[in-house]
């Protein structure tokens, strides 16, 4: 119980900072300017290759989902 006391005393000890230790550089402008733009390609798909991988995945994954259940029902 000593160094479960020790150790609680030392956390309660300590100064909490809500701070961020990195800055980050500010990124929405040029999303909102990629993602409103006027291209032809769905909103869904703007992001690049991760989008479009991601999206066939979730379709496939989706389509897999049914057909099992078509499966488990017959």
């Amino acid at each position: 119980f000593y160094l479960l006391f020790q150790g609680l005393r030392q956390i309660s000890q300590r100064t909490i900072s809500t701070a961020s230790r990195r800055q980050f550089e500010n990124r929405v402008p040029e999303k909102q300017k990629l993602f409103q733009e006027d291209n032809g390609i769905p909103v869904h798909l703007k992001g690049g290759v991760m989008d479009a991988l991601l999206y066939r995945v979730t379709m496939g994954l989706t389509v897999f989902g049914k057909a099992n259940t078509k499966v488990f029902i017959l």
